[in-house]
């Protein structure tokens, strides 16, 4: 890597390494000294946004979540989309009810292991999975019955495929949490999904603003701003955040996904400001394309599919 080179250098050759076209859904997260995560920026040189000394660590991640995953046009990537929820899943981000919770894990097992054989798998197979960070036995043992009874036959594909479509139905799925605190000083997270804003405390999710009712988002030291419209009532929701690193990693991150998830076209996306006074404060502007030009872009892929590797 030379001093100059920009962040798209890195994502385009990833991208190629694993012959990914569908590329738009996916960036790369780093965590810097003080342990706050970015996004690596494409159009901004990697040594300017890395605070510390090489070796980088990063990760290729899943960055926008497809909202439909059937006008997903290719395996590779579902396959990468599969990959990250399992992520999700693992680490507790994935809020479901037991029987989807069971569904879900029978649809990683049936993808990792095939159909349920019982000579090569004994009593306890389903707890040599780590699929939950809390697996109660009982969990297990439904696993193991959907397992056995309802997903024979699929290959890893489908299975895959089916917890996709699960996945997708549920609340939290592609909510990256934010946490910081409301108004009250209640423990709360903030994410952004295809449907818009959306804040959760405990399990519950207690908003959910359309970004279509999204006005404005702005940031002042550690405080977070949304302008929004509820009931055709004009409101302005505001949350605090841990430092001032945190709160301007959170709106950059609703400024790309307002972007991402509501415009049409990728030229209707401006350049916005932090502060009410436009040449104070941070500048920021989404510079990829939008969902609408994803999806379209995928239906126009004519290749011969790249072979997936598992």
């Amino acid at each position: 890597l030379q001093r100059e080179t920009k962040g798209q250098f890195l994502i385009d050759h990833i991208c190629n390494y694993y012959s990914l076209l569908e590329k738009d859904y996916f960036g790369i997260r780093y965590v810097d000294p003080e342990k706050q995560r970015h996004w690596l920026e494409p159009n901004k040189s990697i040594f300017k946004q890395m605070k510390s000394h090489p070796p980088y660590t990063m990760c290729f991640r899943v960055k926008f979540y497809p909202h439909e995953p059937l006008k997903i046009k290719e395996e590779l990537t579902r396959y990468l989309l599969y990959l990250q929820i399992k992520r999700d899943i693992f680490h507790g981000r994935l809020l479901c009810s037991f029987s989807d919770a069971a569904y879900l894990g029978a649809c990683i097992v049936q993808a990792e292991l095939g159909d349920y054989d019982p000579d090569e798998h004994p009593e306890n197979y389903i707890s040599d999975f780590k699929i939950f960070p809390k697996q109660s036995q009982k969990l297990e043992k439904k696993i193991a019955e959907m397992h056995k009874n309802e997903l024979r036959g699929q290959s890893p594909a489908v299975a895959e495929f089916n917890l996709l479509l699960k996945a997708n139905s549920l609340e939290t799925y592609g909510v990256d949490p934010h946490p910081c605190k409301d108004s009250f000083g209640t423990t709360t997270f903030l994410g952004f999904t295809a449907a818009g804003f959306v804040v959760f405390q405990g399990n519950k999710r207690i908003h959910l603003l359309k970004w279509c009712d999204v006005y404005k988002l702005k940031f002042e030291g550690k405080t977070f701003y949304v302008f929004g419209a509820q009931k055709e009532k004009k409101a302005v929701l505001s949350f605090h955040t841990s430092t001032p690193a945190a709160c301007k990693h959170l709106w950059k991150c609703g400024v790309e996904n307002q972007a991402f998830y509501k415009y049409a076209k990728s030229s209707q996306i401006k350049t916005m400001s932090s502060s009410k006074i436009f040449f104070k404060g941070s500048r920021f502007r989404y510079s990829g394309k939008v969902a609408k030009e994803v999806v379209e872009a995928s239906s126009k892929i004519q290749r011969e599919p790249p072979e997936v590797h598992r």
